[in-house]
């Protein structure tokens, strides 16, 4: 298991690997876009070349995108509808182009039609996202923290969903999204209990990716609020757990806590701390 965090591409997508090294990264996590709307850069010969070489110099193999916020495949606004499978299948051609291994996506909201048939239109959207697509990127679907009518809370509708688009879709598993949806990771047996449950509805071959946050709030809030690792409701022994895990030793972890702490970043010694546990120190 490597661990990295989510980097910043200001003044341009080249630059986020020597952040990612700044930061002790083993892997890292980017937007190639703003997550909020816009066109994206583009993403020239020379850039791409340059990106791929700062990765090579940091030895840098593993990095993922993350799709923007607004992406919504359960909305009854057509624009919105399509705009999100546009924007997703250009994240996989982008992906592509710069060698990334994933991107994972959000799934949207059931709010304007129900889930059964919010859940039946992001299949059809997913579908038509991955209609005769040929790059190397693979999408992965990331589970939800299951507030107000947020889809992909329950392993069994990330399932439901695996099991009718084309194959090769995996996921990237949110610690604190499973923790506030009701899945305990606090304890030894609690890890065990969940990773059976997700292994039982949808497969650990197809966990892709661990978004490694701890919980400011209780199990089961329905909440989405990161917290430092170690240092929320999830606590060291669920992250102990979860590292030390042998099923999991090929899968990467990014974090996505909150920074500061004056003038050193958080994120930085969650980082460093979740190496310690990996190396059993």
């Amino acid at each position: 298991m490597k661990f990295g965090t989510h980097v910043s591409i200001a003044g341009g997508i080249d630059q986020a690997p020597s952040r990612a090294h700044g930061l002790g990264c083993e892997c890292f996590q980017l937007f190639t876009r703003s997550p909020r709307g816009g066109q994206p850069p583009k993403l020239t010969t020379d850039l791409v070349k340059n990106f791929k070489a700062e990765c090579k110099k940091y030895k840098l193999s593993d990095y993922y995108i993350h799709a923007p916020y607004f992406i919504n495949f359960g909305s009854s606004n057509k624009r919105i509808y399509h705009g999100s499978i546009a924007v997703v299948r250009q994240e996989l051609e982008r992906g592509s182009q710069i060698g990334a291994k994933c991107i994972m996506t959000h799934l949207g909201s059931a709010k304007d039609m129900g889930l059964k048939k919010a859940l039946t239109q992001t299949i059809t959207g997913l579908s038509k996202v991955l209609a005769d697509y040929k790059g190397k990127t693979k999408l992965l679907i990331e589970n939800s923290a299951g507030s107000g009518k947020i889809m992909g809370d329950s392993f069994e509708d990330i399932a439901h969903i695996l099991k009718n688009i084309p194959r090769g879709v995996g996921v990237c598993l949110d610690t604190t999204h499973a923790f506030v949806s009701g899945y305990d990771l606090r304890t030894v047996a609690s890890v065990k209990k969940t990773l059976a449950e997700f292994d039982q509805a949808i497969g650990l071959a197809k966990l892709k990716l661990l978004h490694g946050n701890d919980s400011e709030v209780p199990l089961n809030a329905r909440v989405d609020r990161h917290e430092n690792i170690g240092q929320g409701k999830i606590g060291r022994e669920g992250f102990t757990t979860l590292v030390k895990n042998n099923k999991l030793r090929r899968v990467n972890m990014i974090v996505e806590t909150p920074s500061g702490e004056g003038k050193i970043d958080a994120r930085v010694k969650d980082i460093k701390l979740l190496k310690k546990l990996r190396n059993h120190e």
